[in-house]
Parts: structure tokens; sequence; C-alpha cells
């Protein structure tokens, strides 16, 4: 069943994406991502009460919530790094340097978790690396106008806290129902990105914040929540250094919604590289 969940994380998180970057066309990204921060939450303890999790203090122990509130933490920052990369780049670039995270991620289930390292996986560190390079590598000689280097800066954070945010979900939801996980973390995650409004002191664009962003941040919101519960259920019963690189083939929802609604092209290099980035990621499966 992980498997499957894996699956369905992926398919959420692709579309995600593209709702955000719609709802960021006029909108601040950090209060975009505070505001679309409250339907995940929403969305979260829906589902605790719907599936009728029992909430206990045998449910939790000081290891568990530590580890939610730092993995809380860590896909806050991730969050508005990749929001702010997205506001300021192409989604079909930002996205393949975001899914780098998988190796990390990999890499660290290896060393941390103690999980096997396998020719496999070795294989698919190498081509999963190469097909971000490939995908991410502009043509010499050509610029991308309108567009500041800056969102390459904000993509690789966000895939370096992103990768930290499964290692430490992956300890905090141990022996933890986790919906009831994702619903503590998100709770983090609100705090953290409000905080962030507030310090930069961008709370009136909440204001100035017109229906149509309103509507594709709210269906960001819902289609992140569901993505988050697909995806630790999977965590929670089956190995990082798999489930997360399954949920990374999020990236070519992401392309065919950004090519469908953005009009954003692949080149013939960037094409390559995402089939290095899929074979790598469907190679674990074996």
């Amino acid at each position: 069943m992980w498997i499957i969940f894996a699956f369905g994380s992926a398919l959420f998180a692709g579309i995600t994406a593209v709702l955000a970057k719609c709802g960021m066309k006029d909108t601040d990204s950090n209060v975009a991502t505070a505001f679309r921060t409250i339907i995940v939450l929403l969305f979260s303890w829906i589902m605790v009460f719907v599936t009728k999790v029992p909430i206990t203090e045998s449910a939790l122990n000081g290891k568990n919530i530590i580890f939610l509130i730092l993995s809380g933490l860590a896909t806050g920052a991730s969050w508005l790094c990749y929001f702010k990369a997205l506001q300021l780049g192409n989604v079909n670039k930002v996205t393949p340097i975001d899914k780098s995270s998988t190796v990390l991620t990999m890499i660290l289930a290896i060393l941390f978790l103690g999980e096997d390292i396998t020719v496999i996986k070795v294989v698919a560190i190498i081509f999963i690396s190469i097909g971000t390079y490939f995908m991410i590598e502009k043509k010499q000689g050509i610029e991308e106008k309108g567009i500041r280097k800056s969102w390459i800066i904000y993509a690789l954070l966000s895939a370096v806290f992103a990768s930290l945010t499964s290692i430490l979900g992956k300890v905090g939801i141990e022996q933890v129902d986790a919906t009831l996980g994702t619903a503590i973390r998100t709770i983090v995650v609100l705090i953290m990105a409000w905080v962030v409004v507030f310090v930069t002191k961008k709370q009136n664009e909440v204001k100035k914040m017109d229906k149509k962003s309103g509507i594709f941040l709210v269906l960001s919101g819902v289609s992140t929540g569901a993505s988050w519960l697909c995806y630790y259920h999977a965590l929670q019963t089956g190995p990082a250094s798999v489930v997360v690189p399954i949920d990374k083939l999020s990236i070519l929802v992401t392309i065919l919604f950004s090519y469908v609604i953005l009009k954003e092209k692949l080149t013939k290099k960037s094409f390559i590289g995402l089939l290095f980035i899929v074979g790598g990621t469907l190679a674990l499966l074996l």
C-alpha cells in the first residue's frame, strides 16, 4: 500500500506547483505561502477527525514531538524558498532543482536511518543528478528574459530543506499515526510562515489579494494537504530512500501541466534530463 500512497503523493504534489504558480502571479510569495498553509492545516485536521485518530498522551512522546516540530520548521523553510523560486523562475526549471533533494535524502537515509546502499541506488543517484543538471542548464549565449538568477539559490535551498524534512519526518512519525503527525507539523509550518509575513511587514498584502489568486491558492493548499497525507502514510511504512524518489515523480505531472496551462516548453536537452530523472527514479522500484 505504501507504493500506492507514494504515487498519490506525487500526483497531488505535481498539481500543487502549477496551482501555486498561478496563485502567486500578483501576490507576494511569502503571503501566498502563509495563506495556503491555513488551507493545508484545516485539511489536515479535518482528516484527523474524519479518520477518528486517537489523540492521547500515549499516541505521542517527547521524541516524536521534537522531530515533528523540526520537520515542520524544515518544511516551512523549504516552502518559503520554493515558492519564492517559483515566483521568480519558470516552473519547469525550478521544479527539477527542488526535486534534486531526492539525491540528498537518499544519502541521508543511508547515513542516518541505516537504510541499505545498493548498486541500483547508486545508479539512481547518478541518473537523477545528471538529469537535474541537464534540465537546469541554459543554452550558451541565451538569456532568459525577465527572470532573475536568484531563483536558482532559492530553489537549491528548497531542495536542502526538503531533504531534511523527509528524514526528520520519518523519525517523527515512528509509532505515530501519519495523519496526526502531518496535522501537528502543519501547525509549525503555519506559525513559521506567518512570522515571516509579519517580520517582512507584508500582512497588508493579504487584503490586496484578488479573488482569482485566492481560488488558486486554496486549490493549491488542498492539493498540498492531500499530497502530504499520502506521503507520510507511505513514509511511515516504506523506506525513505524509495518513497521520496517516487514522490519526486511529481515532476512529470508538474511539467505536463506547466506546458498545457503556463505554456512553458522543454528544450531537447531538458527532455533528455527528464528521462534520466524518471529512469533513475523508476530503477529504485526494481
